[in-house]
């Protein structure tokens, strides 16, 4: 067919679906909603926080330190001791798992910032936000 479009069958033949490629998809994206009748939702600036990941974590806490809730961005400075106290929120909870990885998005310059949760030890890492990357293969929840 072609290099964008992967067509996919059952095991009887049937056609049950398409894969696109990404580059397929954002010029077609429109249409097809559009076909479809579906609405888009609208996409704040304020992404949905793993909350849930985060209460996990900090149920089954067994580090040797206590739970550690203050964040700082290398690259702007923005620094909060509690992020999920403050309100507007300073920092974005992006992530958070059961092995202590915890990461953030700084809202004033969009840094990625990691926690990494270690027995006796916390490693802080912080990348910058790269501006120019390409939104078709952006992952979107």
């Amino acid at each position: 067919m072609s290099q964008h479009i992967n067509e996919l069958f059952d095991k009887d033949g049937n056609l049950i679906g398409a894969l696109l490629t990404a580059e397929a998809w954002t010029h077609v994206r429109k249409e097809v909603l559009s076909a479809l009748g579906v609405k888009e939702e609208s996409t704040s600036d304020i992404p949905r926080e793993p909350l849930s990941d985060w209460e996990t974590l900090k149920q089954y806490w067994d580090f040797s330190y206590p739970v550690d809730t203050n964040v700082h961005c290398e690259h702007c400075g923005n620094d909060t001791l509690d992020w999920a106290a403050d309100e507007p929120r300073r920092f974005y909870l992006t992530s958070a798992n059961l092995a202590g990885l915890v990461a953030f998005r700084c809202a004033n310059c969009h840094s990625k910032i990691q926690k990494k949760h270690f027995k006796d030890e916390i490693k802080v890492e912080c990348t910058p936000f790269q501006p120019d990357k390409d939104s078709s293969k952006e992952a979107r929840y």
